[in-house]
């Protein structure tokens, strides 16, 4: 009986220890949503990303925006001071792609670092045995699920074709998925599979093309871009790669062409 009452008492200590971290955290939630910020609202009404909504995504942006700003730190490096601005612009096109989701794909992330202008970062890769080691300037990175690194300059270059924020982020729910190593499965792997064809044909054909050559890189790439192209030119993206653009609508709840 004492053993059976051991198990017991251990069962549900790590039951607790599961669910409670996760109630805590909806209860936190719950109070990050319930304010009515009006200067909150007024910021967000400059971003690119509130003007492209309909009236009906607005106030689940503006929700998920208050809990991404209560939830993460900013940190300026390079000299360059955070601020509000900073923080919303950041926060407004990274939860684009939270809109259709019932769950908060960035919970592990912890920080956004911010840098004024491109940064360089050192690199080590391995060719024929012989390791050669770089340096490489960046306009964003994202590490792993804990931190994204961006640079502002390229943050508010923002349009048609680019976007560093929906980038980074795009990866981001790639490493918290697994989407691009697997989860997405045979479907995914056999439109990638066709949109390469199609890219490479297109670039030795020196033709224009919505996904920039940049994502034949990796499959990881792949995805970061065509989402990019997904968030910031729909249209373009449904009529030349309508299947990515179904992949896309499917993963992410969103239908930006009918925005």
């Amino acid at each position: 009986m004492w053993a059976f009452a051991v198990v017991i008492a251990l069962a549900a200590g790590t039951i607790v220890a599961i669910v409670l971290p996760s109630l805590l955290r909806e209860r936190r939630r719950e109070r990050l949503r319930a304010p009515d910020n009006d200067l909150l609202r007024a910021r967000l009404g400059r971003t690119r990303a509130w003007k492209r909504l309909p009236p009906a995504l607005r106030r689940r942006l503006e929700e998920l925006v208050r809990i991404f700003l209560g939830e993460r730190t900013f940190i300026g490096c390079a000299g360059l001071r955070i601020t509000e601005a900073i923080r919303v612009d950041i926060a407004a096109d990274a939860c684009l792609l939270l809109l259709g989701h019932q769950r908060h794909v960035y919970d592990d992330l912890q920080a956004i670092l911010v840098y004024p202008d491109e940064f360089v970062v050192p690199e080590l890769w391995e060719e024929n045995g012989v390791v050669t080691e770089e340096s490489r300037p960046l306009s964003g990175q994202s590490w792993d699920t804990s931190r994204v690194i961006l640079s502002w300059t390229d943050v508010i270059e923002a349009g048609p074709g680019y976007n560093v924020v929906v980038h980074e982020f795009a990866h981001y729910h790639d490493y918290a998925a697994g989407f691009t190593s697997g989860s997405g499965g045979p479907r995914w792997q056999a439109v990638v599979t066709a949109a390469f064809e199609a890219l490479e044909s297109a670039e030795a054909e020196e033709r224009p093309c919505v996904l920039d050559p940049y994502s034949l890189e990796s499959d990881a790439e792949f995805f970061a871009v065509a989402t990019e192209a997904f968030i910031e030119q729909p249209e373009a993206l449904q009529e030349d790669f309508p299947d990515v653009y179904t992949e896309l609508r499917t993963l992410y709840g969103l239908d930006p062409a009918k925005w």
